[in-house]
């Protein structure tokens, strides 16, 4: 599946399952036996996937569900012959699937190109881009039920694609197909609605993930599983980068860019010259297109800028936590400076935030600065254009 795919395709597959042989899906953490009670509460929608023939002495099945049967599985009654490590004949209880939602992101997985994960995990994703964003392949591991709330803030969640019982739906059509057959109804609940549209990000500059909207469903599912805390950070200034749940000690590295701007090339360029150096061999890096909401002089909103938004993070303890990661932001600034333009920067800013008693905050290299000199020297001609006015006004100057 991952071979004919665009380069800059991500793939996201669900974790958990629904399958009948899958220990923990019982109330006992183990699959029933000959002579145990299988109880599939009365009124809990569900599809189950059975891989194998069961016998079994009594079985309460669900009013609404489904047994997907492999071939050769099945069910038949316990005939009563003795069958050692089976002599409880307890009552085994399918545990509650309803509890899966689409936005925790602790039921993803990612599946990049072969590239990446020659990285070995060195390149992570901020929290609301673990779930699948709009232009992500989904999917669904064959031979695997499965059911998940697909609660959400926006009425329609757009995908590029979804893959389940080993077949790629990516068109428009294929998706309303399978939404009309009689599995998508149990597999799929909630007030959201998935929509394939078979596309892939148009933009080499990239493009902004989309869960925004849901990204306090995504952080609710990340502090259920924490223990409803973020956590502890140990250095003095954390930063707290966009898409993300929690602070984080490190840098952050902000990118206006031009229509020349190429995010997948430039994301090999830093793998490639800077974080694969050995000196860098303990930081991670994320690495998107977000939208930062902007306002006028601090109070009045204005429409979010789009930004490449770089996240570095390491494997410090105490006080030298996030100063590797500082490093090599100071060298991917200094690689800016030098070839910026070339790759379709046109300016960026740093900030790190490091164990040290000094300020976190870096001012910004001087692409920046030019920028800000710039934004001065207008403000400053406006200045003097009104006072000329106001003096014409005044009758002091012809």
């Amino acid at each position: 599946l991952l071979l004919p795919a665009a380069a800059t395709a991500v793939y996201k597959q669900w974790i958990p399952n629904t399958n009948f042989e899958t220990a923990s899906n019982w109330d006992e953490g183990r699959v029933p036996c000959a002579s145990d009670v299988v109880h599939f509460e009365k009124n809990k929608v569900v599809s189950v996937f059975v891989r194998s023939p069961h016998a079994l002495t009594d079985m309460y099945l669900p009013l609404n569900g489904e047994f997907v049967l492999a071939s050769g599985a099945g069910f038949a009654a316990f005939d009563g012959s003795w069958d050692p490590g089976c002599d409880s004949g307890a009552t085994v209880r399918f545990a509650d699937a309803e509890q899966h939602a689409w936005f925790d992101p602790t039921l993803w997985q990612a599946l990049s190109p072969s590239r990446e994960l020659d990285l070995s995990g060195r390149i992570f994703s901020m929290d609301e881009e673990r779930v699948p964003c709009r232009y992500d392949d989904v999917i669904f591991q064959p031979e695997t039920s499965f059911r998940v709330n697909v609660d959400s803030s926006r009425r329609v969640i757009h995908l590029r694609s979804i893959s389940l019982m080993g077949q790629e739906l990516s068109s428009p059509e294929a998706w309303a197909g399978y939404l009309q057959g009689p599995s998508a109804p149990l597999q799929f609940h909630g007030n959201g609605t998935l929509q394939v549209t078979g596309t892939g990000c148009p933009d080499k500059s990239g493009c902004d993930c989309g869960n925004a909207p849901d990204g306090h469903r995504i952080c609710a599912a990340l502090f259920r599983a924490s223990g409803r805390q973020c956590p502890a950070v140990t250095c003095q200034s954390p930063l707290q980068p966009l898409g993300h749940c929690c602070q984080v000690c490190g840098a952050t590295i902000n990118l206006d860019f031009t229509p020349d701007f190429d995010l997948q090339k430039y994301q090999d360029r830093l793998v490639q010259a800077l974080l694969s150096q050995p000196k860098y061999a303990g930081v991670r890096m994320a690495i998107s297109k977000v939208h930062k909401a902007q306002t006028f002089l601090g109070v009045i909103p204005q429409s979010a800028t789009p930004l490449i938004q770089i996240v570095l993070i390491d494997d410090e303890a105490g006080a030298q936590t996030g100063t590797t990661a500082e490093q090599l932001a100071a060298d991917i600034m200094d690689d800016i400076a030098q070839h910026g333009e070339a790759l379709g920067i046109s300016s960026g800013k740093m900030e790190a935030a490091t164990g040290s008693t000094f300020s976190g905050q870096v001012g910004s290299h001087a692409l920046s600065r030019i920028t800000a000199g710039t934004v001065l020297g207008l403000l400053f001609s406006l200045l003097l254009l009104g006072g000329i006015l106001f003096l014409h006004r005044k009758g002091k100057l012809r």
